[in-house]
């Protein structure tokens, strides 16, 4: 199978390159030439557009911002629908809104394409490992033919029908965005009270506390950076997408609501660029402490590929 990857970006760009170390003979696009550096060293071939993409492989990859980039891949000037799109494979990866994306597909299967949706979750270092669980839609069918290529860049975890992995990252990301304004509140709180940081961090592993985001993301608030990784720009947008789900469903938001306001306020004040998790500098500026800990901590986006 010849795979098409369009979006170099952190996670994207890792993603591509263990598609390329499994073997596929790959072709790469991306708004910026030079996010495909590293991959054209590895053997990749470059495209000049989604178009240019879809007319040499059999499936193709994307991983792009959001709704209106995922739009530009298929329908801008260059894209997938004006390409050979009969019998090929749109794995799409971005976190994204599952009603804009079953009404945008319609047009990739109308060319004869079919598709699956296979948004990531973890973080960068699970993307340069290779380990990225994936919440994957589409037909058992289509799921199967493709099952090769995800697994070269992750864990393939079915969630049914198309559209639906959407949603699952969307939840998936509703309860981590909670998790990260909740724990500077919590960390904070601790020390304020008598808690060495780190001493909390310890006995709250394991126990009714724990999560993904207590484990894998308080070191980034120990050493000081908050992971610039995932910059709170991307917060936003999926906050934004989130709500959007929530509206739609008709279901309850207050807390999702409240963390949206949090991230808004560390935006503001730290910029778009700065780091998912001074969603809780905020906590220890207004308490006039900080959380730093002595110690090796490794950033996810310097681990290194098995």
């Amino acid at each position: 199978m010849k795979v098409g990857f369009i979006g170099l970006g952190t996670m994207g760009g890792n993603a591509a390159k263990n598609i390329i170390r499994a073997g596929f003979e790959t072709v790469v696009h991306d708004l910026r030439p030079e996010a495909a550096k590293d991959h054209l060293e590895m053997g990749a071939i470059w495209a000049d557009s989604p178009k240019a993409v879809i007319d040499q492989v059999d499936c193709v990859v994307s991983m792009v911002f959001g709704p209106p980039q995922c739009e530009a891949v298929l329908r801008g000037p260059n894209g997938l629908i004006h390409g050979d799109c009969a019998g090929k494979i749109w794995i799409d990866m971005t976190t994204s809104s599952p009603k804009f994306m079953r009404e945008l597909v319609k047009d990739f299967v109308a060319k004869g394409g079919r598709a699956v949706d296979a948004p990531v979750t973890g973080s960068v270092d699970a993307a340069i490992r290779g380990d990225m669980p994936m919440f994957v839609g589409g037909s058992d069918a289509d799921i199967e033919t493709i099952r090769p290529v995800i697994e070269a860049m992750g864990q393939l975890r079915k969630v049914g029908q198309y559209g639906n992995g959407y949603v699952a990252k969307l939840v998936n990301n509703q309860l981590w965005k909670v998790h990260a304004a909740a724990i500077g509140e919590a960390m904070v709180c601790a020390k304020i009270a008598g808690i060495d940081p780190a001493v909390w961090w310890d006995v709250m592993k394991g126990g009714a506390a724990d999560s993904f985001v207590l484990s894998h993301d308080v070191p980034s608030i120990f050493a000081g950076h908050y992971d610039p990784s995932f910059p709170i720009k991307l917060c936003l947008k999926d906050l934004s997408l989130i709500k959007e789900l929530m509206d739609d469903t008709g279901v309850r938001s207050e807390m999702t609501d409240a963390t949206h306001a949090r991230f808004r306020e560390a935006g503001v004040r730290y910029g778009m660029e700065a780091g998912e998790m001074t969603v809780c500098k905020l906590i220890e500026e207004d308490a006039g402490i900080d959380l730093r800990v002595n110690g090796e901590w490794v950033a996810p986006w310097e681990v290194k590929h098995n």
